[in-house]
């Protein structure tokens, strides 16, 4: 049996040799596009999905209750628990993965070989994944949530990462330097704990396949969403669904409270949808007037559609 079907066995098909790499663990652009197959927007040349900018910049002013994967049938996609670098300030970008693992040396000597013999001096390690960062892109890693292992950036990695991307990290895992990464302040971070030795005992198991972070699997390309409560990783083929859906959010608490400003009524007939008629068509109305007429009939239409009929 060849290397490459052993190591397709030992890792369930996911990694395949990558010849650019000289590794077994990476996933080539047909894998990326296969398990992304539901990705509308374009790709990155290595396959991860490259959802719109203009998309993502919506995101700025939502919130992780807004972002409702449950109800679109992905009830594992927030991860909550770890914790928060910046609270006043939302992680927004696209996921690039790295997956670690505690070191076993009879499967990091031979990766070590194959990656010397492509003529590379410097060892592969965690800053192979963070070289591959660019702007709008979120440092994603999955340290089997081990902060013992050490940390995987400090100030310096941490400094890089906000240039680079102007976005942020997720760690599943531990960071050091705290006291040196918390003054920047154009950087989002969330991490499992803090800890002063740097990263040791573990091996580059993956980079852009899919990871584990608390119970969420995430993909490469996924939109990363962090804010107090938590992060969001969202596949890229719900992502308009959400921003459509967060907007006519945002209208309703607005008529909301509005509605509480007069002082008239009481939550249970305004919140959360009215059951007068006369409110209810005032809620339309003003809905309407917010969204725009064509915009309005799409979001009425779709409304209808998902309304399961009476018996």
């Amino acid at each position: 049996m060849t290397n490459k079907s052993i190591c397709n066995l030992m890792f369930a098909g996911w990694f395949v040799l990558a010849p650019a790499w000289g590794q077994v663990f990476t996933m080539t652009r047909e894998q990326l596009i296969k398990y992304t197959a539901k990705n509308p927007y374009e790709r990155f040349p290595d396959g991860r999905p490259k959802v719109p900018d203009a998309l993502l910049e919506k995101f700025k002013d939502m919130s992780s209750e807004e972002i409702g994967l449950s109800r679109s049938g992905y009830p594992s996609q927030f991860v909550d628990g770890l914790q928060v670098l910046r609270p006043d300030k939302k992680l927004i970008g696209r996921a690039v993965t790295l997956q670690l693992m505690p070191t076993r040396p009879d499967i990091a000597d031979v990766d070590a070989a194959e990656w010397k013999a492509q003529g590379n001096q410097r060892p592969r390690d965690h800053q192979n994944a963070i070289d591959l960062l660019q702007r709008g892109d979120v440092f994603v890693v999955d340290v089997f949530g081990s902060v013992a292992a050490g940390g995987v950036i400090g100030d310096n990695l941490a400094y890089y990462i906000m240039k680079a991307t102007g976005a942020g990290f997720v760690i599943d895992g531990a960071i050091r330097d705290l006291d040196g990464i918390s003054p920047l302040a154009d950087l989002a971070g969330y991490y499992r704990g803090a800890t002063p030795p740097a990263i040791h005992s573990v091996m580059v198991t993956g980079i852009n396949v899919p990871v584990r972070i608390g119970n969420t699997t995430v993909m490469p390309g996924d939109v990363v969403f962090g804010d107090k409560e938590g992060v969001s990783f969202i596949p890229p083929h719900l992502v308009q669904g959400i921003v459509d859906e967060a907007q006519v959010t945002h209208i309703h608490d607005e008529w909301t409270k509005k509605k509480f400003d007069e002082g008239k009524y009481k939550s249970t007939e305004v919140y959360s949808r009215p059951r007068d008629s006369a409110l209810i068509k005032e809620y339309q109305d003003y809905l309407k007037q917010k969204l725009g007429p064509t915009a309005y009939e799409e979001y009425m239409k779709k409304q209808a559609a998902q309304t399961p009929a009476r018996p």
